[in-house]
């Protein structure tokens, strides 16, 4: 099963661009491809996660928000 993740991000967000650049070493080794998408351009991610951003998804699971958490996403990927 291919295995795409999706960043729910913000263009003015610094913590956006963290997650979104801690991503990068991982989605490399794991070769798994991140969409990122930005909240302000779809009313109803808005309205789902407007002041959660950023926040890492697969599918419509939440993997975490704010900050990337590794080792949570490593545990969930290896649920798979």
């Amino acid at each position: 099963m291919a295995i795409e993740l999706t960043l729910i991000s913000r263009g003015y967000c610094h913590l956006c661009h963290e997650m979104e650049a801690a991503l990068v070493p991982f989605a490399r080794e794991f070769k798994v491809p991140v969409t990122v998408l930005d909240v302000d351009a779809y009313p109803l991610l808005v309205e789902r996660y407007d002041e959660l951003v950023p926040v890492l998804l697969h599918g419509e699971t939440e993997i975490c928000h704010y900050f990337l958490d590794l080792p949570k996403l490593r545990e969930y990927l290896q649920g798979l």
